[in-house]
């Protein structure tokens, strides 16, 4: 069983902080506190937390018009994926999505992640950006 949650304290931010540098920015060599990005205050941020009370995932959301909002900073430990922690925290940041008024939803999505925004309706644009020198990353919709 996967909970959702907003962050709201100290050791949630520090968890939530943690899991998408580990996972997002450490394996590139980037340094502690890349992984915080500008416009953190004004996004929906996600945790996922298993049974055993521990965060496995985080993503966040924001809005960038009345209509449109886009998904960054998905993030699940290894040991997590491909147990529906992604999935949960998606389900999520849409139902968010909607709740805002927006009818599409983007992101950049890396390329080892394609095949999962496939599988839960997202299509692919076109290719985006290479992050650090080497990742692709290819922006991809959802119509909501």
């Amino acid at each position: 069983m996967i909970i959702i949650k907003e962050p709201n304290t100290h050791a949630d931010w520090e968890a939530y902080y943690t899991l998408r540098y580990t996972v997002l920015r450490e394996p590139w060599g980037q340094p502690k506190g890349s992984e915080v990005l500008e416009d953190e205050p004004t996004a929906i941020h996600a945790l996922a937390i298993n049974i055993d009370k521990k965060v496995v995932g985080v993503a966040r959301i924001h809005q960038n018009s009345t209509t449109e909002a886009q998904v960054r900073c998905v993030a699940v430990y290894a040991h997590a994926q491909g147990t529906g922690v992604g999935k949960a925290l998606m389900q999520y940041l849409e139902q968010k999505a909607i709740e805002l008024g927006c009818k599409t939803i983007i992101l950049e999505a890396r390329e080892n992640a394609l095949p999962f925004y496939l599988s839960i309706g997202y299509k692919t644009v076109k290719d985006s950006y290479l992050l650090f020198g080497e990742i692709q990353h290819y922006t991809m919709i959802k119509e909501l």
